[in-house]
């Protein structure tokens, strides 16, 4: 049996070293096959698996997850270095020049007095680095978002410009409108004109809740599957105290235990 090497110091450049090598010709077969494309994948999974942690406040896993997406920063970034596209010190060299260069008010003795101040001082910076305008304002808007945040983003991009509603209650008449126009489609039996329909509703509920600048609809959406799961949780729980399986279940019985969760007390859901 190989003894294995002892563990090197846990530093940054230890790690860059420990992917090095398993990108090398005596690395890992599975490594060396990867590119930028094929750790996409895994890169939203990690991320996804992040965010599941910090939901969770289970800081042990966060640890973990924090150290898997940097694994897959770095993989990237070696690609980079082996395919001679830019290294590990370009990488680092213009986060840090970005960081100082779009904080003035920290770096630069530029005077703020508050989140709003130091929102238009970023983009302020942002605009100074000379970056060529994209042909619309709606393309800064990442295209690898889910839906409900690129919704989200988008609207807010054009409301930037003036494009807007004055208040929920317009949003509300919107929703309204959408849910008859839904009606209508499904009354006509056009499959193309529902789905369409469905997209327009769920985009005017993100108008809403971008509109009120509290949270997002991502989070929302988020905190209501928290709920249907907390709720049919407790649906299977009392299935299997009465010894009753899923599948067997009548629909009358399951929308009991349902309304039973639903009036169990609960503490507002955080989003």
């Amino acid at each position: 049996m190989a003894e294995h090497q002892p563990h090197p110091e846990p530093t940054f450049d230890n790690l860059v070293q420990v992917i090095r090598r398993l990108r090398s010709p005596q690395g890992c077969p599975w490594d060396r096959k990867q590119t930028f494309h094929s750790l996409k994948p895994c890169l939203a999974e990690e991320v996804a698996e992040l965010l599941d942690a910090i939901d969770n406040e289970d800081y042990a896993n966060l640890c973990e997850e924090l150290g898997d997406i940097l694994l897959n920063l770095i993989s990237q970034t070696v690609i980079a270095e082996e395919n001679g596209l830019f290294t590990m010190q370009d990488v680092l060299r213009e986060i840090i020049a970005k960081i100082i260069r779009r904080h003035p008010h920290v770096f630069a003795g530029v005077e703020v007095e508050s989140v709003d101040d130091v929102m238009k001082v970023w983009a302020q910076a942002k605009a100074a680095e000379g970056k060529a305008a994209p042909p619309s304002v709606l393309d800064g808007v990442p295209r690898h978002l889910s839906a409900l945040l690129t919704a989200g983003k988008v609207q807010k991009k054009a409301a930037e410009y003036g494009f807007d509603w004055e208040n929920q209650e317009q949003i509300l008449d919107k929703i309204a409108e959408e849910v008859a126009e839904l009606k209508a489609a499904l009354t006509s039996g056009n499959d193309i004109h529902i789905d369409e329909e469905i997209g327009d509703l769920l985009f005017a509920v993100v108008n809403l809740s971008r509109f009120r600048k509290r949270s997002t609809a991502e989070d929302l959406l988020n905190a209501s599957v928290r709920k249907f799961r907390k709720r049919f949780n407790y649906i299977e729980k009392e299935l299997t105290a009465q010894n009753i399986q899923l599948e067997h279940a009548s629909i009358e019985l399951m929308e009991k235990l349902w309304n039973q969760a639903k009036n169990k007390p609960r503490q507002p859901e955080a989003v």
